[in-house]
């Protein structure tokens, strides 16, 4: 398992596009937000800075990135491609196969999670919940968890590689947006507020964005864990059902043997 997830770390750095979207453009967000915002602060959060709102949430969006994202294009790909059908005829099971895929983008998830957490801390003076810090461990491990499960069932749904990134960046896009990644919720119409928590990416944010806040005491986050735990299912459920090994046709083209 160490070795495919190696293998897939070394697939990761040779591929600067997902590089990009995975580490380089949450802190871009990070950056360029904080720093239109140095100084302002929320009053419907407690009057805490923009910087100690933002990065935790993008932080989370990192996280999600790294694993639903990057797992639903590069696992349809894969399939496509027919690397997932030529594992099947090695001695290599797919299940360490698809395990080393699943601890490559939690470990990436984790670098770009640390990341913004140090650039925040350094450059915006966000302030690190240290006694929380296990909790928001946890949170992350299990939306990490969350996430992967949900990329590898749309990437089984997906009718071809192809299609793939529309269906990925057409869910998690409007998801963030709606979700308090890029502004509070509490301004937001009741309705969205309804529609977003039914979602697993909300009660996420929402979660880590209340620990990072001095003001609140948000105690243990039972709704994030019990709606993520309720999406990992279905997501296991869905990827379980309808997976397929087989190259789809109008897929990506098959590579060379």
């Amino acid at each position: 398992m160490r070795s495919e997830t190696r293998a897939q770390n070394r697939i990761f750095l040779r591929t600067p596009i997902a590089a990009f979207f995975t580490l380089v453009l949450p802190l871009f967000f990070l950056v360029f937000i904080n720093l239109l915002n140095t100084g302002v602060t929320i009053d419907e959060m407690g009057g805490i800075t923009v910087a100690q709102w933002f990065t935790p949430g993008i932080a989370v969006f990192g996280m999600v990135t790294a694993t639903f994202t990057n797992l639903s294009i590069n696992t349809a790909a894969a399939r496509d491609s027919g690397v997932l059908k030529r594992v099947l005829s090695t001695p290599v099971p797919m299940s360490v196969h698809l395990a080393g895929r699943l601890l490559s983008a939690v470990g990436v998830g984790l670098v770009s999670v640390a990341i913004m957490l140090t650039v925040g801390g350094l450059l915006f003076a966000v302030e690190i919940p240290w006694s929380g810090l296990p909790l928001v461990i946890l949170l992350m491990v299990l939306g990490a968890a969350t996430f992967s499960a949900i990329g590898l069932a749309l990437a089984a749904v997906a009718p071809n590689a192809r299609s793939a990134p529309a269906l990925a960046n057409a869910f998690i896009l409007p998801l963030s947006f709606i979700s308090g990644i890029f502004f509070p919720l509490e301004a937001a119409p009741g309705w969205l507020q309804t529609l977003a928590s039914l979602f697993p990416l909300e009660p996420f944010a929402d979660a880590v964005i209340e620990i990072f806040n001095p003001t609140l005491d948000p105690g243990f986050p039972w709704r994030a864990v019990l709606t993520m735990l309720a999406w990992l299912v279905a997501g296991v459920v869905l990827a379980v059902r309808y997976f397929s090994w087989e190259p789809r046709a109008g897929g990506s083209l098959r590579t060379s043997d």
